[in-house]
């Protein structure tokens, strides 16, 4: 259940390549079971989330529920998953909600919390000597998220918001806040949008002559888009739980294999995706492939206690179920994406209002 129309297709088309070249790399079964597909596509609509999650369950009977890439949709899936008690792994959609209170034995994630990438860039910014921060976003779920990371990040350590900028969703006229950008004169700007937003922003950002004012962001703001925005982009500071460029065996087999595969570059959706059939996989053996009630605590079990030998650097899971992984500071030097480093080793999302965690 993901996107396979509308502005997110291309994510849930990346996603779901990657999930099945990690079953064909296991013969297309799992456990020993083969493997059939049942695409759904959420239109990236959240009102239809919990009919189009209930049809699956209990039109299809399906064993395992993946999606999705919008945040309301999966809170949709999420609360379904929470009534019936079937499987759900979310293999993008960052709301904090799914390992925070609707979190549950049944529902893991193999992406990112919204906190997780913006929180590490807090302490960047205050290393590099920046002490007054503007943050901007769209005003909703998942802008809120980031922007609340990177500023609990930056105030601990003793750094001050000076504003904190929300747009309607998704407008993309930023003239007017880059105007009262340049009236603040921060020592930084960190940023949270995606795709079209993303472009758009850096560019004006530049041709608003802000380049004096770091730019600083979640790897969203680059990651896609990087081409297009050009020397717009020189200099622009990202954290990510991902990057195309780690120089790791692992990632350089992986992106070769699904250049191969699906005839694309890969991406971070598609690592995700990918993660996403290492740990159906884990799962599956666990059990010899069976998913009936009885294997069920086994199957949890095991999937919970997965190391993820990932592209993106091996991975364990919170009690929450959510990734703790490693968060790449990057850097976009003469039109590519480089890796300085990892801003914070191993983090885990904090799982605010998950009983379990």
């Amino acid at each position: 259940m993901l996107p396979y129309s509308g502005t997110y297709a291309a994510l849930g088309e990346a996603i779901t390549s990657g999930l099945k070249m990690a079953v064909n790399a296991r013969g297309g079964k799992l456990g020993g079971r083969e493997v059939e597909y049942i695409l759904l596509d959420d239109e990236s609509n959240p009102g239809k989330g919990p009919e189009n999650a209930s049809k699956l369950i209990a039109g299809d009977k399906v064993d395992f529920l993946v999606g999705t890439v919008h945040s309301g949709v999966a809170m949709g899936m999420a609360k379904v998953a929470t009534d019936t008690g079937a499987m759900l792994i979310i293999p993008n959609a960052g709301v904090g909600a799914a390992t925070g209170p609707l979190c549950a034995p049944n529902i893991f994630r193999t992406s990112f919390s919204n906190w997780q990438p913006a929180y590490p860039m807090g302490k960047v910014a205050w290393d590099r000597g920046m002490k007054n921060v503007v943050t901007i976003s769209w005003k909703y779920g998942a802008g809120e998220e980031q922007l609340g990371g990177f500023e609990e990040g930056f105030t601990q350590l003793g750094g001050k918001i000076v504003k904190r900028i929300m747009l309607p969703f998704p407008n993309e006229e930023f003239q007017a806040n880059l105007t009262e950008i340049a009236s603040l004169k921060p020592d930084g700007v960190f940023a949270f949008f995606a795709g079209s937003g993303a472009l758009k922003f850096v560019k004006d950002y530049a041709a608003a002559g802000l380049k004096s004012i770091p730019l600083m962001g979640t790897g969203f703001l680059t990651d896609g888009v990087l081409a297009g925005q050009g020397a717009a982009a020189e200099g622009v500071l990202t954290t990510l739980h991902y990057a195309d460029a780690l120089d790791t065996p692992e990632n350089k087999k992986f992106r070769a294999e699904f250049k191969a595969f699906s005839g694309k570059e890969a991406d971070v959706y598609a690592v995700q995706g990918y993660d996403s059939g290492q740990l159906l996989a884990i799962g599956m053996d666990a059990v010899k492939g069976d998913t009936a009630a009885g294997s069920r605590a086994a199957l949890i079990a095991a999937m919970a206690a997965a190391e993820i030998r990932s592209p993106r650097g091996a991975f364990t899971l919170s009690k929450a179920h959510n990734p703790v992984q490693d968060i790449y500071l990057r850097q976009v030097k003469n039109g590519q994406e480089i890796v300085l480093g990892v801003a914070h080793k191993a983090l885990a999302d904090p799982a605010k209002g998950c009983k379990s965690a």
